[in-house]
């Protein structure tokens, strides 16, 4: 299961300019970009199991939280994944576009670490179709989306050595530390914030504080894949996991 993947990629924000490689999606011209790799990691989108009952393990088994503070569709997605086994006992992490948050447990369930995140700064659950294949200057602010979905994610590296977590390699998404190359974004101050009100900026990728990748995304998926969920924000959490019910 344990992959080592050294992706080769890069910020267009240290460097200045923007060069297109295939794989290229807008998130990856703007933040994350996928450039010669060897053999691309094979991560990304999955659809959850066509059903619990031949997952579960712990049924009753719910997430725990600690009393951190979640929403309620980051609880029940948390304990649905814990009660069936979705996660096939790797470490998870959810993305809760809405609240501006990651969470990220353990494989059973037990919360490691929670933090503010940048999104996509249009609201929407699915990638435009061909979006990869496109130059930068033509993707429009409607089209710049973090996907909801279910994702098997693992580390990668930038050209300067700073780790990434693929999720979803094909269309270039990534959770990575927070890019900082552009003061006029004021990124860093958008996670500062105690709303969610601003932090909608990036082209689809998921941008967190860079401690926290570092003491807790990181830790939780080295030597081992993990899933990655990105709860929907226009659809139903049904809609989008199909194997979903909901547990309390």
């Amino acid at each position: 299961m344990t992959r080592a993947i050294r992706a080769n990629v890069f910020c267009i924000g240290l460097l200045g300019v923007v060069f297109v490689f295939a794989p290229a999606s807008a998130a990856e011209k703007l933040e994350v970009g996928a450039s010669e790799a060897s053999s691309p990691p094979k991560v990304g989108a999955i659809s959850s199991p066509a059903g619990p009952q031949s997952l579960i393990s712990n049924s009753q088994r719910m997430a725990e939280f600690l009393r951190e503070p979640a929403s309620k569709g980051t609880r029940h997605l948390a304990n649905w994944i814990t009660a069936t086994g979705d996660n096939h006992r790797l470490p998870f992490v959810i993305v809760d576009k809405v609240d501006a948050k990651v969470f990220v447990f353990d494989k059973d369930g037990r919360l490691g670490a929670v933090a503010p995140a940048l999104v996509g700064l249009a609201r929407g659950d699915y990638t435009v179709p061909g979006i990869g294949g496109r130059e930068l200057s033509t993707i429009r602010p409607e089209e710049r989306i973090t996907p909801a979905g279910r994702f098997v994610a693992a580390l990668g590296h930038d050209f300067g050595g700073t780790q990434i977590l693929w999720v979803d390699y094909n269309t270039g998404i990534a959770l990575h530390p927070v890019i900082t190359t552009n003061p006029k974004e004021h990124r860093l101050q958008r996670l500062a914030t105690p709303t969610p009100l601003d932090n909608r900026i990036s082209f689809g990728c998921i941008n967190v504080p860079a401690n926290f990748f570092k003491t807790a995304v990181a830790p939780a998926f080295t030597g081992t894949d993990g899933v990655v969920y990105i709860l929907p924000e226009a659809h139903s959490i049904g809609e989008i996991f199909s194997a979903y019910y909901e547990v309390d």
